[in-house]
């Protein structure tokens, strides 16, 4: 697939008409779902998810698709992948039930292993991030123009770290004391990856579980924007390489320049 930035804006163009779809589901007084993995699931991530879905196949029918909510889909099928559309279609859900706005819409790219276009709009915020390999990464607020952006060089003496709202762990608490000192910026859903991006965070340390589809988008735009998304050991995450759709333990940060394994526990001990 030829990606050009007709593309980039028609995946922008379904992100967002997704992200409407939630809206008057998330004004109202909504039912809540769990799913088998205790999750929670609501009439948005499915009304996002078939928005999605229509939207790619018609913009790319060749294309397959994986989506959280889509059918579960066998790694033997899926290894034969070297191009697929990976989608979340309503990441935070817990964001969502709670209604403090930080849920988002995911739509990412994947070829050969790599997310290289995400699509990450957050409806209620009204913005969209969005980012493709040698074209850009760009941020859109309402009806504003698009204006690229780039991560920032980090304060080592106080780094801003991004602390999760719905994830909280000894782990974190660990890493967390081994920074000299650090500003907590709490946010919620893929806006992490984001917020790093566009140069308003410095470090997300996620040493949970996540799924492929949760990072991938959000990975896209910070890897366009200078920053990287690595494992413990600092190789980037790479996606459909294995039969699990879980991801190791990560870190996610703007400024490459710095060690920013060296807050890891091990790294110190």
């Amino acid at each position: 697939m030829h990606i050009t930035r007709e593309l980039l804006d028609s995946v922008c163009d379904i992100a967002v008409a997704a992200g409407q779809k939630t809206l008057p589901i998330y004004n109202s007084n909504f039912e809540v779902e769990t799913k088998d993995d205790d999750s929670p699931l609501t009439q948005a991530d499915l009304a996002a998810h078939r928005s999605i879905k229509q939207g790619l196949e018609t913009l790319t029918p060749d294309t397959p698709q994986l989506s959280e909510e889509g059918a579960d889909i066998d790694f033997e099928t899926r290894r034969a992948w070297s191009t697929y559309w990976l989608i979340d279609p309503l990441d935070g859900t817990k964001e969502f039930v709670n209604k403090n706005d930080q849920f988002t819409i995911n739509i990412a790219l994947i070829v050969d292993h790599e997310p290289v276009l995400g699509v990450v709009y957050a409806p209620v915020l009204g913005t969209l991030w969005f980012a493709a390999r040698d074209i850009g990464v760009f941020r859109k607020q309402g009806q504003s123009a698009p204006e690229a952006i780039a991560t920032s060089t980090v304060n080592t003496n106080k780094p801003r770290v991004l602390v999760s709202r719905s994830h909280r762990s000894a782990d974190i608490d660990a890493v967390l004391a081994n920074l000299p000192d650090y500003e907590p910026v709490t946010m919620g859903s893929s806006l992490k990856f984001c917020v790093i991006a566009d140069g308003s965070a410095d470090f997300y340390p996620r040493l949970g579980p996540t799924s492929e589809w949760d990072t991938a988008a959000g990975h896209a735009v910070l890897a366009v924007a200078g920053g990287q998304v690595t494992d413990l050991d600092g190789q980037p995450l790479r996606y459909n390489a294995t039969e699990s759709i879980l991801n190791p333990h990560f870190l996610a940060f703007g400024d490459s320049e710095h060690d920013w394994r060296s807050y890891l526990p091990r790294a110190r001990s």
